[in-house]
């Protein structure tokens, strides 16, 4: 069996497509999986070292961009699926998945026109414009979590975010990881990191050690631009921080972690509610439509996370909230929360829908 994966731009995007492919792997020995992707280096080095085979195609988003931008795009679009049409004729699968960023569009409706079954993943609780567009011709939509979604209801399912296997059972292992002091906190602005979060931190970092011991240990993915100046801030402030421009293994830095200051991407937050970490929540206050927001909304109403607006924070103010964040039992009960808001079988929820469109 052949499936194509497509979307990308985005860790966030990337990783539910990796999930997805893996447990097709593991349901499918043998399966060919085929990933089509931007020409982004994010995008290489996302699907690097993993086994499979991999087509980009040129083509150009369309939201948020000036009108030159757009109508270059659209001047585009044509070229794009007829090579996104090469490439799946020659490939010959038996179903396309579209996991969303704009290279999705023009895969998917290469494969509408070769009469190919096709999906597509909305992570977000505001669908992008790729997934918008697409959702009026392929054959199931599926969604991350409960909501209002501007899809048809008939072909649309909640099926929660594929985790990749290695959070999955590090999640299992967390189960029984005992709180240790002093505890471990998570810092990370996403795929591409987050400069204000970052400059918060060091603010908040200094306000604390200025009138008591720091009460975490750090561990802060920063993003290539602000690793050095986080870094050395850190370590004038005397503070135990494990500092990196971007974590390839995960797995292992949520393993150690207790709780979570972080971005509202819909994977990160699916992937902490696996493992059962209560967040503090910045949404980046550009994303579109303000999607952040909406991702995050959810599961601060399931009592796993508390949000803040990012023009609402200065380091002193968030010094406070890290602060009270330290209640073990607070925490706990958080976690608890997230906990049961987490669809850790959210790939096997699809690959069954994904089955029955083959079928037929």
């Amino acid at each position: 069996m052949r499936i194509i994966i497509t979307g990308g731009g985005t860790g966030g995007h990337l990783f539910p497509g990796i999930a997805l492919a893996d447990s097709l792997r593991q349901r499918f020995p043998g399966c060919e999986i085929l990933f089509i992707g931007t020409k982004r280096q994010l995008d290489r080095d996302t699907l690097a070292g993993l086994d499979f085979q991999q087509e980009s195609i040129a083509c150009m988003g369309l939201k948020g961009m000036g009108l030159a931008h757009r109508l270059r795009s659209l001047i585009s679009l044509p070229k794009a699926v007829l090579e996104a049409r090469r490439i799946i004729r020659k490939f010959q699968p038996a179903l396309v998945f579209g996991v969303g960023g704009y290279v999705t569009g023009p895969v998917l409706l290469a494969a509408k026109l070769l009469g190919i079954p096709a999906c597509i993943h909305e992570q977000n609780s505001v669908p992008g414009l790729a997934n918008r567009l697409s959702a009026r011709f392929v054959n199931k939509v599926f969604v991350s979590i409960p909501g209002k979604y501007p899809f048809p209801l008939a072909k649309t399912v909640v099926s929660g975010n594929p985790v990749r296997k290695e959070i999955l059972a590090a999640a299992e292992r967390r189960q029984h990881k005992e709180t240790t002091k002093p505890l471990t906190l998570l810092v990370m602005g996403g795929s591409l990191g987050a400069h204000r979060v970052n400059m918060l931190m060091l603010e908040a970092a200094q306000h604390i050690t200025a009138t008591q011991p720091f009460p975490f240990r750090l561990i802060h993915q920063t993003g290539a631009a602000d690793a050095e100046e986080v870094r050395a801030g850190y370590a004038a402030a005397g503070i135990e921080a494990e500092v990196a421009p971007f974590f390839k293994d995960m797995a292992a830095v949520y393993a150690q972690a207790d709780a979570a200051v972080a971005r509202a991407g819909a994977t990160s937050l699916a992937e902490l509610a696996v493992m059962g970490l209560p967040a503090l929540l910045i949404p980046y206050p550009y994303a579109a439509d303000d999607h952040q927001a909406a991702n995050a909304a959810y599961y601060v109403a399931g009592g796993g996370a508390k949000m803040y607006r990012e023009e609402e924070l200065n380091g002193e103010r968030l010094a406070v909230l890290m602060e009270l964040a330290a209640d073990t039992d607070k925490l706990s009960a958080m976690g608890a929360a997230m906990r049961k808001m987490a669809v850790p079988d959210a790939a096997e929820r699809i690959l069954a829908e994904c089955m029955e469109l083959i079928e037929q």
